[in-house]
């Protein structure tokens, strides 16, 4: 295994913010400290550069298996060593979905040698049906550490209730889709203003509100921890952080899509806007933004969810869902960092550290003896999404078009170079 040196980098992790020397080898941070006089088979100048832990992506969609032709494995760890990303947790609405030991093992061999740790996601319910409970025991000994029916809810709240109460026993996170079937009733972007604008049936916000409640009175009821997917309104900030001062042990995620954009933006009549939940207004916007910032809201995801560009064609009748894989760090540096909303090591705590901590694994830092999970970034390189240069097999991002600050340049996965810009 080669060594590599990086000099002279700014190196940032939730507790430091230094210009220093970082020396890596046989797959670990061997020493931390300015001047390294040692030689390595690489030397990297990182004057300019910052240097951080790589992030993990606890909410993504590999496809795989069964819609291989819009992603699968191979092509959403290379999508995801682009955007910084050594880790990710791969919901479970595959086909088949993924509710049998058999599908877990076959994710993670498939992604053994990417570089990417993939962390496949169990369903809840068999077949995610809604039908019955899964073998939550042989999805762990599988190698499951999460169980979640995303993609959709579970609609019968005793069942969410039994899931919860056995995740006290079999030690997985049970994570949450917050959205009440009945109250979408075929919506297809946030009821409001736009909507009725553009004459469409809009997904009304008291679906997300009303299920994120459910989950927090049905986890706190058999004291279990609950995990919430991409929150995007004010009113589960709300909650969520009202839960959090209760004692209720429950996390949360969103994207950056919920504190960049709005539903202004579906005015174009352009599905690759279109995700669920869907982009909302302007004070939900600014609640997701103040929910960071007082650790409301606990990591940043990106919700990955590829899809054909012929699928995508038809506004109205789109599949919902966008990528996120390569643009997440770039959008948060952007929307948050640059304009002063947060700091370098908040950014660190959202989006290396807090989903590490959350799914009870190793969290690598910048210190010796860590594992050498790392990101190499221009935080102040500005550049221009370009669909088609993606590396995933899909195209449909938010981002088209826009010009973001902040670009990986170098993704390190156990002390090996596995992504360089070009």
């Amino acid at each position: 295994m080669s060594s590599i040196l990086i000099r002279n980098i700014r190196a940032v992790d939730t507790d430091t913010d230094m210009v220093t020397d970082v020396l890596i080898s046989e797959g670990k941070i061997a020493e931390v400290s300015e001047g390294i006089t040692d030689t390595a088979d690489t030397v990297i100048d990182g004057t300019g550069l910052v240097l951080m832990p790589s992030l993990f992506d606890m909410h993504v969609h590999f496809r795989d298996p069964g819609l291989e032709y819009k992603e699968d494995i191979l092509t959403g760890c290379a999508a995801a060593l682009a955007g910084g990303v050594t880790g990710v947790l791969a919901m479970p609405n595959t086909k088949p979905p993924c509710d049998n030991p058999e599908t877990i093992r076959y994710i993670i061999d498939k992604a053994k040698g990417t570089g990417v740790e993939v962390y496949p996601v169990g369903c809840i319910t068999n077949g995610m049906s809604g039908n019955g409970l899964c073998d939550f025991e042989a999805l762990k000994d599988a190698g499951c550490i999460c169980i979640s029916d995303d993609g959709r809810p579970v609609e019968n709240a005793e069942m969410m209730r039994k899931a919860l109460e056995l995740s006290n026993e079999n030690g997985l996170l049970v994570a949450s889709h917050c959205e009440d079937l009945s109250i979408i009733n075929g919506g297809i972007m946030n009821k409001g203003e736009t909507s009725r604008k553009l004459g469409v049936k809009g997904m009304d916000r008291a679906s997300e509100d009303y299920i994120t409640a459910r989950e927090m009175i049905l986890a706190s009821s058999v004291d279990a921890r609950i995990h919430i997917c991409h929150v995007s309104t004010k009113g589960s900030a709300a909650m969520i952080r009202f839960a959090k001062s209760q004692g209720v042990k429950v996390t949360c995620e969103t994207a950056p899509h919920y504190f960049m954009l709005t539903d202004k933006l579906l005015e174009k009549r352009d599905a690759d806007y279109r995700m669920n939940p869907p982009l909302r207004t302007p004070e939900d916007v600014e609640a997701i933004k103040a929910a960071i910032k007082d650790g409301t809201i606990d990591c940043i995801i990106t919700d990955h969810a590829p899809h054909a560009a012929y699928e995508k064609a038809d506004f109205e009748t789109a599949p919902n869902g966008v990528v996120g894989l390569e643009t997440s760090l770039a959008a948060t540096l952007t929307a948050l960092y640059h304009t002063g909303e947060i700091s370098l090591n908040k950014v660190v705590e959202l989006m290396c550290v807090n989903p590490r901590k959350i799914l009870g694994l190793d969290i690598p830092s910048i210190k010796a003896g860590s594992t050498a999970d790392l990101v190499i970034a221009d935080i102040d390189r500005k550049w221009t999404v370009e669909p088609e240069k993606l590396h995933s097999k899909s195209h449909n991002t938010v981002f088209k078009g826009m010009e973001l600050t902040g670009k990986v340049l170098k993704t390190i996965s156990k002390g090996e170079v596995v992504f360089t810009c070009e």
